[in-house]
């Protein structure tokens, strides 16, 4: 773990590459343009060849998808405990889903004209959930779950194999139980290209959703436009704000859990106590001994994390701003004054008694949120990202002669004749 304090030489460096930007390397841009362009050209043959060489699968392509086979076989394997949790984070999902959907509406503007907006289902939506390490069922649920709240009628589900071919049963349960209509057995950047351009056996996708590794990102990036996405939600990363109050124990646990994550994780812990630091920093070293992945876990803390011995919770919240984390945990006597000043969190997470792990799992909200700093400008996976959103106007003959004086100036200003004869034809033919 990088451990400094605002007094240190290099704190100052650490500060500054606290404000990112996620920019790929040319070397991953061109690497993720091959591929998409592959699974254009190639299409299915494209999947198959590039499961084999990055999964070491050699899926046939009458398996590409999961059979009903599959998923009875997965729904006897799936254990009683495994889906009480699966219901439990789904109610809150739906309901937090069905809050935060937007309503169609209409109203009157100054000239008399109704004008409002319908909201409707996307037709058919792609997510992937990655594979890995583990499975991750709670990315299952936190992002076809919010398809399945806001109505939409296909939900295809893109997730790699594991070395026999199949789809870890417990997640394969909760994508069922979540509305997915098909899973794809493919992962990577080709499932992306596979969902935004269609093959002949993958029906293209609306809108793609979910988190990924550099290369699922990358190519979410590059295909904007031929298809719509939600956000780019790479590696996890959290960070910790906490004054004097904080409880060593209960971060050190958060900085642990977020660390077993692996890869490209990162953990930040910012704090005014230089007390509370060495708690926490002796708190880790203890705690981790226990767990199951110390070894993933080791690695994370060696290489992506950073504790920091702040010179005023001022200070600490303007590295909270720059850095644009994920998750932030605050935690603080003066909660609310802090939490008004939070301008860039994708969640944050109140208290020593608020632990990321419940947002990931069950709260409600969805754990897809902007990384690599993207919080400055994107927000967290959402239901009304679900949602088509088309604007209505109609208009009787009142309300065109009271617009017909101001759209008759636009159009001599911008030289569109047309566009004023088309609104004073309707008072001409009126007459």
């Amino acid at each position: 773990m990088k451990v400094l304090s605002f007094k240190d030489p290099g704190f100052a460096a650490v500060a500054a590459k606290m404000k990112r930007r996620a920019v790929p390397t040319m070397e991953l841009r061109d690497t993720v343009a091959a591929i998409i362009s592959d699974v254009a050209e190639k299409g299915d043959a494209a999947l198959i060849a590039y499961t084999k060489r990055f999964d070491g699968v050699d899926l046939p392509l009458k398996h590409l998808f999961v059979s009903e086979k599959e998923f009875a076989a997965a729904d006897a394997l799936v254990e009683d405990s495994t889906r009480v949790a699966v219901a439990a984070s789904l109610l809150n999902i739906h309901e937090f889903a069905k809050r935060s959907m937007r309503t169609d509406w209409s109203r009157r503007n100054a000239q008399g004209a109704v004008v409002g907006e319908r909201f409707t289902p996307f037709d058919r939506v792609g997510v992937y959930v990655p594979g890995g390490k583990a499975p991750l069922v709670s990315t299952a649920l936190m992002t076809a779950g919010f398809a399945q709240a806001a109505g939409v009628p296909q939900i295809i589900a893109a997730t790699p194999v594991g070395a026999d071919g199949t789809v870890n049963a417990a997640l394969l349960y909760a994508l069922r139980a979540a509305g997915v209509t098909e899973v794809l057995k493919i992962g990577g950047a080709q499932a992306i290209a596979a969902l935004a351009l269609g093959t002949k056996s993958v029906s293209p996708v609306d809108r793609i959703f979910g988190p990924g590794n550099r290369f699922v990102v990358e190519a979410k990036r590059q295909l904007v436009g031929a298809v719509s996405i939600d956000l780019l939600p790479g590696p996890s990363e959290i960070l910790i704000l906490s004054d004097k109050t904080g409880d060593a124990e209960c971060i050190a646990a958060d900085i642990l859990a977020q660390a077993e994550h692996g890869g490209d994780s990162v953990v930040g812990f910012l704090t005014d106590s230089k007390a509370l630091l060495g708690k926490v920093v002796k708190a880790v070293q203890k705690q981790l001994a226990s767990l199951s992945r110390s070894k993933i876990i080791h690695e994370v803390l060696r290489t992506g994390t950073f504790l920091l011995h702040v010179k005023s919770m001022e200070q600490g919240m303007q590295l909270v701003n720059d850095f644009a984390p994920e998750h932030l945990s605050l935690i603080s006597e003066q909660e609310d004054q802090w939490l008004a000043k939070v301008r860039t969190a994708g969640a944050i997470y109140l208290g020593n008694h608020s632990p990321v792990a419940v947002g990931d799992f069950l709260a409600g909200p969805s754990h897809t949120l902007p990384t690599g700093g993207a919080g400055r400008s994107f927000s967290g996976l959402r239901a009304d990202q679900f949602q088509r959103r088309t604007s209505i106007v109609k208009m009787n003959l009142a309300a065109v002669k009271k617009s017909l004086p101001i759209v008759e100036e636009f159009a001599r200003v911008e030289g569109l004749d047309a566009h004023g004869r088309s609104v004073s034809i309707r008072l001409d033919s009126a007459k």
